[in-house]
């Protein structure tokens, strides 16, 4: 802990800084991290705005109106980090998973609510459609329940269809469901999900890289996809739509080198031609149990 500026700040605080400073992003983010990786960043916290502008590569193509804007924004944040009181995790924290650190652009901070010891048990991601018809739930009553009493933990996105179902299944196993959601820790989307939301936050672990308070957005759930598909080293799909945000989380799984398992389905369900399609691609199929549990025992 340094002092500068008039105040003390820690790493993990300055993290959050830069995540509530408006205009950061990912990209930014992440010059933030191998910066201060190859000791390159200045080692006293908060940085002096200039250094950050150099650091992130912000005054390249902006403005001198945005400029000022940023520098308000990062002003801003540098009080509300201060006054902030809600569980987060940061890129340099002990308990921040592994995994997670591997992929592409790794969310520089994680707002949590429930059990961080979710994140050490070997987990399987669990994705599909929000329209899911009764094969989906025939599917996961026949198949989830015996990935999670090996001590699997299910990670899905809280949104409806399959991943609600996922979420119910682990509950009804004595499971533990991490759910990595768009919005805010205290926001509930869609607003009816909210007491399984609750639900989880008190028995397993809700994860969000948004500030409490944020509403859904579309550009949100892109990228919650890419954390769910890097908390675990395998990722199924069971129906997804030819476009779907299923979809979008099997290529992350699969840019980052994790496994893809899909469930096939009728040739004539719409609900099934984006899992194909994926088979088609290379995905393991899977029509059995020991499809999902030869690619999660070496996990456990």
């Amino acid at each position: 802990m340094i002092m500068r500026g008039g105040f003390f700040m820690i790493l993990k605080q300055f993290l959050l800084v830069l995540w509530l400073t408006p205009g950061i992003g990912k990209e930014r983010a992440n010059r933030a991290i191998h910066a201060i990786e190859k000791c390159y960043a200045p080692t006293q916290y908060p940085w002096e705005f200039e250094d950050l502008c150099h650091i992130i590569e912000l005054t390249k193509q902006t403005s001198v109106t945005k400029l000022a804007g940023f520098k308000n924004g990062y002003l801003t944040a540098l009080n509300q980090a201060q006054q902030f009181k809600d569980p987060y995790l940061s890129y340099f924290d002990d308990a921040y998973p592994e995994r997670l650190r591997q992929i592409y652009q790794p969310p520089l901070i994680l707002f949590y609510q429930g059990h961080l010891d979710a994140l050490k048990l070997p987990s399987l991601s669990v994705v599909g459609t929000r329209s899911a018809s009764p094969y989906s739930l025939n599917v996961l009553r026949t198949f989830l329940p015996k990935v999670v009493n090996t001590g699997v933990a299910i990670v899905s996105g809280l949104a409806k269809g399959v991943d609600v179902m996922a979420h119910q299944i682990t509950f009804s196993q004595q499971g533990v469901p991490i759910a990595v959601i768009g919005t805010g820790i205290n926001v509930a989307y869609p607003a009816n999900h909210h007491s399984l939301q609750k639900q989880i936050g008190q028995q397993g672990l809700l994860l969000s890289e948004y500030p409490p308070n944020t509403s859904p957005r579309r550009a949100h759930f892109p990228d919650r996809n890419r954390i769910i598909a890097g908390l675990s080293s395998a990722t199924l799909v069971i129906e997804a739509k030819r476009h779907s945000g299923s979809l979008i989380t099997a290529n992350s799984a699969l840019q980052n080198n994790r496994q893809v398992l899909a469930i096939p389905g009728s040739i004539f369900s719409t609900e099934s031609q984006g899992t194909n399609e994926l088979i088609k691609a290379g995905a393991l199929p899977v029509t059995k149990l020991s499809d999902i549990m030869e690619v999660v025992t070496p996990l456990i």
